[in-house]
């Protein structure tokens, strides 16, 4: 049984992970629908996008899950990386969507930070493989593909199918082993992330893309872009916080029985 404050605490992280609106949020800051911003997107961006995202996210858990302590249970500096982040957006949305391929691997790695130190806020260890992942896991939060339906684009259907990525992977290696072809757990887990990463970039970027955004437009669509993927980290994290109190099989029935 789920005492009444964590089961609170479940609630509202199911308030962030099922209902994060980033399309909506970016719209109230320029004021028109991002659907004509995503018209403005040159034809080409749906095929850079994927290798786009897919880099940044790479270099961004080579160099962001490094440089935190590793003290659980630290309060997070949400501020301070949101700063960080708005100020790439306002260089970006100075310079124009040309300048995303530079912008997004920064803002990528302060978010990713962002992410890790709210992950160690909720008592997790930095050190540990499996919290590591998770970090990268939060950039698949939120966001639907043209390949979902409503059954898979759910919390845990999205868990689900990245572990079982991780799975397939760790069975390669193991039979295999590192030296043949194929990827590593965590390249392995980047590549299916990136995709569904994709769709949030693909908003922010119909947003710069639009003439008179300007630089603080560029800053305030970066600002509301690390915001999103923090909730989706509070989220997470409250999440696996009470499935290593109470068992994962505990958590997710309550979970799903949650109405918001």
């Amino acid at each position: 049984m789920i005492a009444p404050e964590d089961l609170d605490a479940l609630k509202q992280a199911k308030k962030l992970l099922e209902h994060p609106g980033l399309a909506s949020r970016i719209t109230s800051v320029i004021g028109m629908p991002i659907e004509k911003g995503l018209a403005r997107l040159p034809s080409s961006w749906t095929r850079q996008i994927g290798t786009l995202t897919q880099a940044a996210l790479m270099r961004a858990t080579n160099a962001a899950l490094y440089t935190l302590g590793d003290q659980p249970g630290r309060k997070p500096s949400n501020r301070w990386h949101q700063l960080g982040v708005a100020v790439s957006g306002g260089v970006g949305g100075f310079f124009g969507l040309g300048a995303i391929a530079i912008e997004l691997p920064v803002s990528t790695t302060i978010m990713l930070r962002s992410v890790a130190d709210i992950a160690r806020s909720h008592g997790e260890s930095i050190n540990d493989e499996g919290t590591r992942r998770a970090c990268i896991e939060v950039f698949a939060l939120g966001g639907k593909t043209t390949q979902d339906d409503s059954a898979e684009s759910g919390y845990f259907a999205v868990r689900a199918a990245l572990a079982q990525s991780v799975t397939e992977a760790g069975k390669y290696i193991a039979e295999k082993g590192l030296a043949e072809q194929g990827a590593p757990l965590m390249v392995k887990l980047v590549a299916k992330v990136a995709k569904r990463f994709g769709v949030q970039v693909t908003e922010k970027a119909a947003a710069q893309a639009i003439p008179a955004i300007g630089a603080a437009g560029g800053a305030a669509i970066n600002t509301l872009f690390i915001n999103h993927f923090q909730d989706m980290a509070r989220g997470h994290f409250a999440v696996r916080r009470l499935e290593r109190q109470y068992g994962v099989d505990v958590v997710r029935e309550a979970y799903e029985a949650l109405r918001v």
